[in-house]
């Protein structure tokens, strides 16, 4: 009976700080994710900034010109955006005509197939798609400020990220002063490996979503997409957001080419492009510029980037694999979370996995007679 209590105290205990933890991290979201964000960035920097050290370089100038320098990347890929934007919004109202002319023959087309026909309303389908014209209108205002007032949090950003990369070094000593002397070697093999698998999954992001801005805005050049370098932009950027990143910005490009374009082979176009550009993505870029990835399972990736979006919205969906990362990282080398470990990482299931050999002896490949 007394084990069972102490069982039960403790889930108690572990529900209640989980609560507490979620409310903490809503309340406080202005504040966290800039913060949670400079310092992923930090981890991507640290290496130029560690080179510039060894070249003796004072670590104060060394920082102020990697953040510097890659403000202005930063500014320049912005004012490309906003540019193509620009236009984009310029031609918004011929190309809302446009759409909703294509729309009308759309609607033409499915009731000379189908027999069916409204009287009362020969443009429902017009109607409808001016409704969801004008609620986009309000959302986009929304989200313009909404991006305004992130842009404005983020402002701090090169400050936290100054600071952490000059104070790095105190922080690693932070760390060894309050853990006790004999947990200092595994204390550094986990700062070691956070560090390594965090940089890696940065960099490996930020290069795999330059180089699909690149085949993106290519491909449907090629397509005869109109606004390829926009599209293709955003397409590229929102592959932020693992999983999901892909899907969503294959969409932007096929809805314009649907309903705008009007054009089906454009359209049909769109899609087999994404389907290649996700292959590609998936097994080429992805494992070998990422190199050292974050080995969550899909099922907790997934929910974590879920949850990451309810809690901090769109950087919480970014921030939420290196996150799970460095709690699996904790897990490894503590043996009494050992189970969670198992329970986050790939191991386990090898069995049921189709690989090329499995593959071969289903069809008998490569067998002797």
């Amino acid at each position: 009976m007394g084990k069972l209590y102490a069982t039960l105290k403790k889930m108690t205990v572990g529900l209640l700080f989980g609560i507490l933890l979620v409310y903490v991290l809503i309340s406080a979201r202005d504040f966290l994710y800039p913060v949670v964000m400079a310092l992923l960035f930090a981890y991507l920097l640290y290496p130029v900034v560690k080179k510039l050290e060894q070249w003796r370089v004072p670590r104060i100038i060394a920082n102020l010109f990697v953040i510097l320098t890659a403000m202005a990347a930063f500014i320049g890929l912005l004012l490309l955006l906003y540019k193509q934007l620009g236009v984009f919004l310029g031609d918004l109202p011929g190309l809302q005509e446009k759409a909703l002319s294509n729309l009308d023959g759309l609607q033409h087309s499915l009731e000379q197939k189908f027999g069916v026909r409204n009287e009362q309303d020969d443009h429902w389908l017009r109607e409808q798609v001016e409704a969801a014209f004008q609620f986009s209108g309000e959302f986009i205002g929304k989200a313009f400020m909404a991006t305004t007032n992130t842009v404005t949090k983020f402002g701090l950003m090169p400050v936290y990220i100054f600071l952490m990369l000059y104070y790095r070094n105190k922080f690693e000593e932070f760390l060894f002063r309050i853990v006790p002397t004999p947990k200092h070697s595994q204390t550094r093999k986990i700062i070691i490996q956070i560090s390594e698998v965090t940089r890696h999954y940065m960099a490996g992001v930020v290069i795999v979503i330059l180089i699909l801005c690149f085949i993106n805005t290519g491909g449907l050049l090629i397509i005869g997409v109109e606004y390829a370098l926009l599209l293709g932009i955003l397409s590229a950027i929102m592959n932020f957001i693992p999983y999901f990143g892909t899907l969503i910005g294959g969409a932007i490009p096929l809805l314009y080419t649907l309903t705008i374009q009007g054009d089906p082979n454009k359209a049909f176009g769109v899609v087999v492009l994404f389907i290649i550009i996700q292959f590609t993505e998936n097994n080429i870029l992805t494992p070998n510029i990422t190199g050292s990835k974050v080995n969550i399972n899909p099922l907790f990736t997934i929910l974590s980037i879920i949850i990451g979006g309810m809690i901090w919205g769109l950087p919480g969906m970014f921030v939420s694999i290196p996150l799970m990362g460095i709690v699996k990282i904790y897990c490894d080398n503590k043996p009494e979370l050992s189970a969670f470990s198992f329970l986050l990482g790939t191991r386990g299931t090898e069995k049921h996995a189709f690989t090329l050999e499995k593959l071969k002896r289903l069809f008998g490949i490569g067998e002797r007679k």
